[in-house]
């Protein structure tokens, strides 16, 4: 079932959306409350039944993660609302959090009443310094009117919640490197197992979620998990946020099923690409995954329909590329980004991004070989798998896919010394060093 109106969304565009005066009148909290009065085997139960899976990349199953939090522990639990979004495109927790925030606090209540924690951390990107201030200030009237703290509501359940500041590191974005930045330590990712669930936050169970996926938790409660069920394809359900950027006519998130196709979200939902000009390429999840080509708009933007069609939903993150494009520039600055935020604390990542960075500049100055395209994909390949967290593969992607489906380009540039198609006025210099 198509999804017929948006409702993570429905009231972001109408004025004082985040506050919670307009959320009560909504209807707000009422799901929390009707959580509240289940034992925490049947939320979690409830959630497994609904089918919803992590909108921040990787896809688990949410209610079977929860599970996972062993129940006879004496040591406090937590859960830990990743709120960092620093993949590049990516927007749609900035949109809930700014517009939509009470959302987010009676979802985080629900998953802490499920797994037994009484504290919830938020950890929002350092950037998000005005985001950080609504919240803040919505929370403390929760806290006013009892929808926070001790005995929420009468109902006997305690659950505070914090919001930290990260320090702008990408690599907190990664689960295990998130907690080390909680914990005041570099965000470098931890050697599992033990997985979070078992030992995470100063070595306690806990369950990191994305925002987007704590947003839809309220839904499954107030609606029913059948009802969350039925909407999208199977194993892919429930209402998705997409970010859409780049050449198109309207960028912007936009809520619907994951039965939608990427066609249907360039042309219908963004409008088309802009001033006329063609398609050329798209990045379905952010700069994580691999590049697709026109051939691949009617594959599903779903999890499994775009691991079919040769990339990733990842954070749903679009970045929509015309016919100006160059796509040797656009792995060159996609890696140099990857270069800048590897932690360092995995050789390969940490050696192979700035090889492969320095190999891309190389060809963009005109004094590239053929045999580099092919020592491109043998570093790729000896990142590829090879670290402790998934940075690795997300770094090669850009390099892996461009040289896939657009060889021909690095090609011209060996051989022509320039690039395949005519300078864009957006783009500037070919050297990134000018472009940045």
């Amino acid at each position: 079932m198509r999804l017929a109106e948006p409702v993570l969304t429905a009231h972001v565009t109408e004025p004082n959306a985040h506050t919670l005066e307009r959320y009560l009148e909504w209807g707000g909290y009422q799901a929390m409350l009707k959580a509240l009065a289940q034992a925490p085997g049947e939320v979690i139960e409830t959630v497994k039944q609904s089918g919803l899976r992590g909108r921040g990349g990787a896809g688990f199953p949410t209610g079977m993660k929860w599970g996972f939090v062993p129940k006879d522990v004496a040591r406090p639990k937590y859960l830990c609302v990743n709120a960092d979004e620093s993949e590049p495109g990516t927007f749609k927790d900035h949109l809930l959090m700014e517009r939509n925030p009470h959302l987010l606090f009676e979802g985080s209540v629900i998953a802490c009443h499920s797994i037994g924690a009484k504290v919830a951390y938020i950890y929002i990107r350092g950037e998000f310094y005005h985001v950080q201030r609504v919240l803040e200030a919505e929370l403390a009237k929760a806290y006013a009117e009892g929808y926070l703290g001790k005995n929420i509501r009468g109902t006997g359940v305690d659950c505070d919640i914090y919001v930290h500041r990260g320090a702008g590191a990408y690599e907190a974005g990664e689960e295990s490197a998130l907690l080390e930045s909680l914990e005041g330590k570099r965000a470098q990712p931890r050697l599992r197992p033990p997985f979070p669930a078992v030992v995470g936050l100063y070595g306690c169970p806990t369950i990191i979620n994305n925002v987007e996926t704590i947003a839809n938790v309220p839904l499954i409660f107030e609606k029913g998990p059948e009802w969350f069920a039925s909407i999208g394809p199977e194993k892919n359900s429930g209402p998705k946020l997409y970010c859409i950027s780049g050449h198109v006519a309207r960028p912007g998130v936009y809520e619907t099923s994951m039965d939608v196709t990427l066609r249907e979200l360039v042309y219908d939902f963004a409008g088309g690409m802009k001033d006329g000009r063609a398609l050329k390429a798209i990045i379905p999840g952010g700069s994580s995954v691999n590049v697709l080509t026109p051939d691949a708009l009617d594959a599903q933007a779903s999890f499994d329909g775009l691991v079919k069609a040769g990339s990733m939903l990842g954070s749903a993150a679009m970045m929509v590329m015309d016919e100006t494009t160059d796509m040797v520039w656009l792995a060159a600055n996609l890696t140099h980004f990857y270069k800048h935020e590897s932690c360092g604390k995995c050789t390969p990542c940490r050696e192979g991004s700035d090889w492969m960075y320095k190999v891309l500049q190389k060809i963009l100055r005109g004094e590239g070989q053929l045999r580099d395209i092919d020592l491109l994909l043998s570093i790729a390949d000896q990142i590829g798998g090879k670290t402790l967290c998934p940075f690795g593969d997300a770094e090669i992607a850009p390099v892996v896919s461009t040289i896939q489906h657009f060889r021909h380009e690095y090609e011209h540039y060996i051989r022509e010394g320039r690039s395949l198609v005519p300078r864009a006025p957006w783009r500037g210099s070919g050297s990134l060093a000018h472009a940045h």
